[in-house]
C-alpha cells in the first residue's frame, strides 16, 4: 500500500471581515507557517484586493494593491510557499455590491446571466493572474442560498437554484480557462439542491444528475468546521469522492466572533477530520482562519492550533514532541500560549461559545443575555487576567497579544455580571446598592474599558491595516457612552430625580431555553440591543 503523503498543507487567512493584515505582519506570519511545515497559503479576499478597471472594488476597505500582492507572492515563493488566490465569484460580495457597480440578485449575490457580471469576473481574474504565480485559484461560490430568489426572479421568473448555479459556474469556468487557471470551488451548493437546503449528509449514493453535471475540471473543497465525530467526516468524504478524486478538505482553527481564539476547542473538531482524511487519502488539506463578526482576533493568537494541526496532519501524534516544537518556533510554552483562549472559558462547555464578546457588549439595562450569567464568575476573569499577564512577561515578541487579552479580562471582571447586579438591586428596591454600583463598578468598567481599547488598538495596528478599526472604535466607544448613560440614570433614580427605570421593570425572558449558555453570537448588532440599529 502506498504511503500516505500530503501534497498540500495550507492555511486560508480571512482578510475580508475588516482586519486586513499589513504586508510586514503577513511576512512574519508566512515565515512562522513555513517553519511549521505549511506549503500553501490562501488569502481569503472578498473585495479586499485591487482590481484593474474596478475602482470601487475594495474602496476604503484596506485592499491589497497589485504591488502589495506581487510583493507578498514573491516573499512567499522565496520561502517555498504557494500563494493561491481565494476569492468570490457569486455570493459574499455585499460590501462591493453596495456601490451598484455590478447588478445584484440579492444584497449578497451577484446577478447571474448578466453580461456585466462576467465582465467583472474577467477583470478579477485578469488582475490576479498578473499578481500571483499559482495557476490554481479558489473561486468560492459557497452559501449562495438565495440565488435566483431576488432580482433574478423578477427578470427571468422562477428557475431551480441548481440550474442557475451550474450555468453560472460554467460561464466562470470559461474565464478561468482563459487565464489557464485550475479552479477550486467550495462544495456546499452541490449538496443543498437535493438535500433539503442542507450541506451535510450521511454517506449516500449521490444523485446521478448532480454528478453528471459537475464539471470535471473543478476541484471540490469540502469544508467542515463543526463535528467532533470522525464518522461525519468519513461519510462526507465518501460523498465528495463521487464528484472527484481531487477533493480537498478544509478544517478550521476557530477565531470567529471573538477578540481571542478557540485553540483548545478547535482541535477536537480538526483531529477526527484529519483521521478521516488519512483514511481516505485526501492529500490536500487547508486550515481556515475565519474572522466572522468583525475580524477581531489576531491570527498570531491561533499559532497553537496551527502547529498542532500541521504536526498531526503529517502523522505526528506525540503531544510532547508537538509542544516541544511549538516552544522552539514560537518561544513560549504551548500550554502557556493557549491561555489566550481564557476569556471565553468562563462557561464550562465543549461548545465553541463567545461570552467574552456577548457579555462585553450586553446592555446593562436591556440585558436579554443576562440569564447566561452566574453571579460570582467575575472572579474567573480576575484570575485569567493574572495568568495572561504572566505569559506576557515571558515573551516580548507576543506580549502585546496577552496584554490585550488581559485587559479584556480586566473589563469583564466587573462587566460580565454588571447587568445582573443592576437588575437585582433595582428589583429589591435597594437604591443604596444602585448608587454603589454606579459610583464604583460602572466607573471601574469605564476606566478599564479605556485601557482595553488602547491595548487592542495597539494589537490591531501592529497586525493589520488601519481600515476596519473604525468599527472597533464605534463599538467600544458606544459601549463607553452607554455605560455613562446608564450610570447617570441610576444616580438620578437613587436621588429621586426620576421615579423609575422602565427597562429594569421588564421581566427578562429565557433567551433560548436550556441551551442558553451555549451561545455563539456573531453580530454586534444582535448583542448590543434588540431595537432597530
Amino acid at each position: 500500500m502506498a504511503r500516505y503523503k500530503l501534497q498540500t498543507l495550507g492555511v486560508m487567512i480571512d482578510m475580508s471581515r475588516n482586519s486586513v493584515m499589513n504586508v510586514e505582519s503577513l511576512k512574519r506570519y508566512l515565515t512562522i507557517l513555513k517553519k511549521m511545515g505549511y506549503n500553501t497559503v490562501m488569502l481569503y479576499t472578498e473585495d479586499t484586493y485591487e482590481v484593474e478597471n474596478e475602482p470601487y472594488f475594495g474602496y476604503l476597505r484596506g485592499r491589497y494593491t497589485m504591488e502589495e500582492m506581487r510583493e507578498i507572492d514573491d516573499f512567499a515563493a522565496s520561502l517555498g510557499i504557494e500563494m493561491i488566490p481565494c476569492v468570490q465569484t457569486l455570493a459574499h460580495l455585499s460590501t462591493f455590491l453596495r456601490w451598484n457597480q455590478v447588478h445584484s440578485d440579492t444584497p449578497d449575490i451577484m446577478l447571474a446571466d448578466s453580461p456585466r457580471t462576467y465582465e467583472f469576473i474577467d477583470h478579477l481574474l485578469a488582475t490576479l493572474s498578473e499578481c500571483f504565480r499559482s495557476k490554481k485559484i479558489h473561486i468560492g461560490m459557497d452559501e449562495a442560498n438565495l440565488l435566483g430568489r431576488g432580482r433574478f426572479l423578477d427578470i427571468h421568473g422562477y428557475e431551480k437554484t441548481a440550474d442557475i448555479m451550474m450555468r453560472h459556474l460554467n460561464k466562470v469556468l470559461a474565464i478561468t480557462k482563459k487565464y489557464d487557471y485550475e479552479p477550486l470551488v467550495w462544495s456546499d451548493m452541490f449538496f443543498r439542491a437535493w438535500n433539503g437546503g442542507n450541506y451535510y449528509a450521511d454517506k449516500v449514493k449521490m444523485p446521478q444528475e448532480i454528478l453528471d453535471n459537475f464539471p470535471r475540471e473543478v476541484i471540490p473543497v469540502y469544508w467542515d468546521y463543526y463535528s467532533t465525530e470522525e464518522s461525519r467526516y468519513d461519510g462526507m468524504i465518501c460523498n465528495h469522492k463521487q464528484f472527484s478524486d481531487k477533493t480537498w478538505f478544509a478544517c478550521a482553527a476557530w477565531s470567529s466572533a471573538s477578540a481571542v481564539p478557540f485553540n483548545q476547542k478547535s482541535l477536537p473538531r480538526i483531529l477526527p477530520a484529519l483521521d478521516a482524511c488519512k483514511k481516505h487519502k485526501i492529500r490536500n488539506i487547508i486550515c481556515t482562519l475565519w474572522g466572522d463578526g468583525g475580524g477581531e482576533c489576531s491570527h498570531f493568537s491561533q499559532l497553537p492550533a496551527l502547529l498542532y494541526t500541521a504536526e498531526y496532519a503529517k502523522g505526528n501524534t506525540d503531544e510532547a514532541s508537538i509542544k516541544a516544537k511549538f516552544r522552539r518556533i514560537v518561544g513560549i510554552d504551548y500550554d502557556d500560549f493557549i491561555k489566550i483562549d481564557l476569556p471565553n472559558e468562563v462557561i464550562e462547555t465543549t461548545g465553541i461559545i463567545n461570552p467574552s464578546k456577548y457579555m462585553l457588549f450586553s446592555d446593562c439595562f436591556g440585558g436579554f443575555l443576562d440569564p447566561n450569567v452566574e453571579v460570582g464568575k467575575g472572579r474567573f476573569y480576575a484570575d485569567s487576567a493574572a495568568s495572561l499577564r504572566d505569559v506576557a512577561a515571558q515573551n516580548r515578541k507576543f506580549a502585546y497579544l496577552f496584554d490585550s487579552a488581559a485587559k479584556l479580562c480586566d473589563v469583564l471582571e466587573y462587566k460580565y455580571e454588571l447587568g445582573v447586579k443592576t437588575r437585582a438591586a433595582y428589583e429589591a428596591g435597594d437604591k443604596q446598592a444602585l448608587r454603589e454600583l454606579a459610583e464604583n463598578d460602572y466607573i471601574t468598567v469605564e476606566k478599564r474599558l479605556a485601557a482595553y481599547h488602547s491595548a487592542y488598538q495597539k494589537q490591531w495596528f501592529r497586525d493589520n491595516k488601519p481600515q476596519g478599526f473604525e468599527v472597533q472604535d464605534i463599538r467600544l466607544g458606544g459601549l463607553m457612552q452607554r455605560l455613562r448613560s446608564c450610570r447617570k440614570r441610576l444616580l438620578d433614580y437613587a436621588d429621586g430625580k426620576t421615579p423609575n427605570i422602565p427597562e429594569l421593570e421588564e421581566k427578562i425572558l429565557d433567551y433560548c431555553g436550556p441551551s442558553a449558555k451555549l451561545l455563539r453570537l456573531y453580530k454586534y448588532t444582535d448583542i448590543a440591543t434588540v431595537n432597530v440599529y
